[in-house]
């Protein structure tokens, strides 16, 4: 084999080798690329996924904590309207209800966004003095007025309350998007708070004249 044979013949075969090799390393580099995008796909799709069950039990917690807010008024209003009825009213019935709320607003202090926490907090207070409403009754001085003012505050200051937790509740969730929700859910807290601390005012005079 002279000279010239012999570098074609080993030029040949680097060639091939080079042509394996090189189409190796693209292979390789191929497969590399397709497992990541598999990866970084994998990890959209399972943080996607976190998302959705995350999303689903806020939705779950709100829509809880809701029903139990207005069970509870419900509860509390027609409490009030039986007894001004002269019927025969089962208190567990309001106890039950007054738990269930108490248990939901336990659960989703730890979960609300701070607008939420906010308006369920000047609820809570509100409802619970709605239940001292009902307990006092039968001990007002003026039972007509006091059966008034009762089914006022569970038909005006705390029927709103429970509408605005709804509302913020859908705002919070993205269902319900209005610009002037700020000012309106400013305006009814100050209504609710003022009503409710009137409420407590005239509830404590009572207290305060039947000793």
């Amino acid at each position: 084999m002279d000279v010239t044979t012999l570098a074609v013949a080993l030029i040949s075969v680097g060639g091939t080798l080079a042509g394996t090799l090189g189409g190796g390393v693209l292979s390789q580099r191929a497969g590399r690329a397709q497992a990541a995008e598999q990866n970084r796909r994998a990890d959209r799709e399972r943080e996607e996924q976190r998302a959705a069950e995350a999303l689903r039990v806020k939705r779950n917690l709100y829509a809880a904590v809701n029903t139990a807010a207005r069970a509870y008024r419900l509860a509390a209003r027609d409490t009030v309207e039986a007894a001004e009825r002269g019927e025969v009213i089962d208190p567990a019935l309001l106890d039950a209800a007054k738990e269930a709320w108490a248990d939901q607003y336990s659960q989703a202090q730890t979960a609300l966004a701070y607008e939420v926490l906010e308006v369920a907090s000047a609820l809570n207070r509100s409802l619970g003095v709605g239940y001292s409403v009902v307990k006092q009754l039968p001990n007002s001085p003026r039972l007509d007025e006091a059966y008034q003012r009762a089914k006022k505050w569970f038909s005006d200051p705390l029927s709103d309350g429970v509408y605005l937790l709804g509302v913020t509740l859908r705002h919070d969730l993205g269902v319900e998007i209005d610009p002037h929700f700020e000012q309106i859910r400013w305006q009814i807290l100050k209504k609710l708070e003022t009503a409710r601390k009137d409420l407590v005012r005239q509830l404590e005079a009572e207290r305060m004249q039947a000793t």
